[in-house]
């Protein structure tokens, strides 16, 4: 895809009053149609499946007096059980990236907790230790990470989905916010109209906003109930359609060559490429994503160069809105 300029003004500076109150814009092999995101229903046929996925968002920042710490998640069989932190000057109200630390640092936090800096693992992110549970800590001293685009804080249920259920292993750092736009009247629509809903998991760590980085080890799961499910509907004829690019990750994760789905669970790493393609989806629903963002591979890998092309010099004549409280974009193979 060719690169392109996000106007600052595109940017969604804070919730709609409605989470339902966004736009869709969608692109299909019919062409590219702008909607009101209540009219999802209208687009989907009986027998099809939205997957979507069901982690809670976190309060992953902790803010001290200069910095602000990002904890993404915690790191594949770490022997220390590390996490994954960023850090970030404070400034202005809002947060900006930080090149300092040193391995071996340690920060006193709010409620007598110390995160210890043990190396760094990208450029970006530390591999950190803190003396107490993370998630538990981050449940009583945390509060949602927040870029500067977004002018003020919102509580953690502006960053909640509908589909969000307390897991065992912890959360999301950002908002699976594909889902945001979701209410319990809009899913008993969908699912009136013979559209099936399943889910699985899988916890994101921090975004990259100012710098295009590939994804990290992210924890998943795909439930054996999910799996048969998609596996029946595409072998029935209905349309798999992911609800955000972590779901497209964890069943492209799961399936085989075939495209079959198998029940899984552990860490992926997957990244999806036009070259490679996909096998298990059909659709994806998603936010707008950045200018050279990894993410827009994925979208191409789903709709293709053209039509892909077409739905984002749509966005930008028509001034959708960018970014976890923006507009929606559908994309059917």
């Amino acid at each position: 895809m060719r690169d392109f300029t996000l106007p600052p003004g595109l940017e969604a500076h804070e919730p709609p009053a409605r989470r339902d109150g966004v736009r869709l814009l969608a692109g299909t092999p019919d062409g590219v149609s702008h909607r009101p995101f209540s009219a999802l229903p209208e687009l989907l046929r009986p027998g099809d499946l939205l997957v979507v996925n069901t982690s809670q968002t976190l309060p992953a920042a902790v803010r001290l007096d200069r910095l602000a710490l990002h904890f993404s998640g915690p790191l594949p069989s770490s022997p220390e059980g590390a996490w994954l932190v960023e850090l970030r000057l404070r400034r202005d109200g809002a947060t900006v990236p930080y090149d300092g630390g040193r391995c071996g640092e340690w920060f006193p936090l709010p409620g007598g907790a110390t995160l210890t800096l043990c190396g760094r693992e990208t450029p970006r992110l530390w591999r950190a230790r803190l003396d107490t549970d993370v998630v538990a800590y981050l449940r009583r001293h945390g509060v949602p990470i927040r870029y500067s685009y977004v002018g003020r804080d919102w509580p953690l249920s502006a960053y909640q989905t509908v589909f969000g259920r307390p897991g065992p292993d912890g959360g999301s750092a950002e908002m699976p916010s594909a889902g945001r736009p979701f209410t319990p009247e809009l899913v008993t629509r969908l699912v009136s109209r013979g559209v099936q809903v399943a889910p699985l998991s899988l916890h994101t760590g921090v975004a990259s906003p100012e710098k295009d980085e590939p994804p990290y080890a992210e924890r998943y799961h795909v439930p054996a109930a999910t799996a048969a499910l998609v596996n029946h509907v595409r072998w029935e004829g209905g349309r798999v359609i992911a609800v955000g690019t972590t779901v497209v990750r964890a069943l492209e994760t799961a399936a085989g060559a075939g495209g079959f789905v198998r029940p899984s669970k552990g860490w992926t790493s997957h990244v999806v490429t036009p070259d490679e393609g996909v096998r298990a989806v059909d659709g994806l629903l998603t936010g707008l994503h950045e200018p050279r963002s990894s993410h827009l591979r994925m979208l191409s890998a789903v709709a293709g160069e053209e039509l892909l092309e077409r739905v984002y010099e749509e966005a930008l004549a028509r001034e959708y809105r960018w970014h976890e409280f923006g507009d929606v974009n559908l994309l059917i193979r």
